[in-house]
């Protein structure tokens, strides 16, 4: 092989990679201008450790990522939700936020999957509401902690994180749309 094809090769190689880099940075880039909830950082950092985002070549294809990276973060609230339930001390309010708390992010996880059936079947208006709806577990898990005086959320990172995911899958459908 003579030099100027392994070259050629090389650069082409290199062109791909930056390309699809830049795919996740300019959608987050511009999820974040649009929407207030969502911060750059956060999304490039959080998508970039799906092994998808690195081979997505469009703002589709991070719809998915972002969908699979917020339902494996609810499955993941919902174990640590199941891990302080278990403490035998918990004061009964709290015992029951969390409780609720579970059933919200077991529907949340139902309702992110509807949305990316949905999302894959270019029916954009129900991915927008079930992802919505799993969007508002979390506010509505983190609200229920205010409601006591005193009452501190054990959930507050997570369900900020989480709200920010389903943001973030919300904004790149809607870039999908445009």
């Amino acid at each position: 092989m003579n030099s100027s094809l392994v070259s050629s090769i090389v650069f082409f190689c290199i062109l791909v990679v930056s390309v699809r880099s830049d795919v996740l940075s300019d959608s987050c880039g511009e999820a974040a201008k649009h929407d207030p909830n969502i911060k750059f950082d956060f999304c490039v950092s959080t998508l970039e450790g799906n092994p998808k985002a690195k081979s997505a070549i469009g703002v589709a294809d991070l719809v998915k990522v972002a969908i699979e990276t917020a339902i494996s973060n609810s499955n993941s609230i919902g174990s640590l939700v199941t891990k302080l339930l278990s403490d035998k001390g918990l004061e009964p309010y709290v015992r029951s936020c969390l409780q609720d708390c579970s059933e919200l992010y077991s529907d949340a996880g139902s309702n992110l999957g509807k949305g990316e059936q949905a999302f894959e079947g270019k029916d954009y208006r129900t991915a927008n509401s079930v992802i919505s709806a799993a969007m508002d577990s979390a506010k509505t898990c983190e609200d229920q902690f205010k409601e006591k005086e005193g009452v501190v959320s054990p959930l507050t990172n997570e369900n900020n994180s989480f709200y920010q995911l389903n943001a973030i899958s919300l904004a790149f459908i809607n870039i999908v749309q445009k």
